[in-house]
């Protein structure tokens, strides 16, 4: 059965940082693109940032670049986001996704003015 489980969440001020984990298990996906996604009360689930299978390329969504990082360690079946310069617009649960059909259980990130 495959489970991907977030962790690193919780409450932050205003340009502090925060580390989101995301292990997977049940099955390894070193072979596919991971994503992180996030959902503001009141507002449709957005794509954050992807990283290819060998972790090579990325890519962000505007609202991030530049304070974001995603990465990947395949070995650990583990994809990660380091969420640099937070605001208060960046509070959303956090979703990580694999192979467009795989989503973690999502993990509350609120950033305080």
């Amino acid at each position: 059965q495959v489970q991907l489980v977030e962790s690193g969440g919780g409450l932050v001020q205003a340009g502090g940082s925060l580390r989101l984990s995301c292990a997977a298990s049940g099955r390894s996906f070193s072979n596919y693109a991971m994503s992180w996604f996030r959902q503001a009360p009141g507002k449709e689930r957005e794509f954050v940032a992807g990283i290819s299978a060998s972790g090579s390329s990325t890519n962000y969504a505007d609202s991030v670049k530049g304070r974001f990082t995603i990465s990947r360690e395949n070995a650990k079946n583990t994809v990660y986001l380091q969420m640099n310069s937070l605001k208060p617009e960046d509070t959303a649960v956090y979703y990580c996704r694999v192979m467009n059909t795989y989503w973690g259980q999502g993990i509350q990130v609120t950033v305080s003015s």
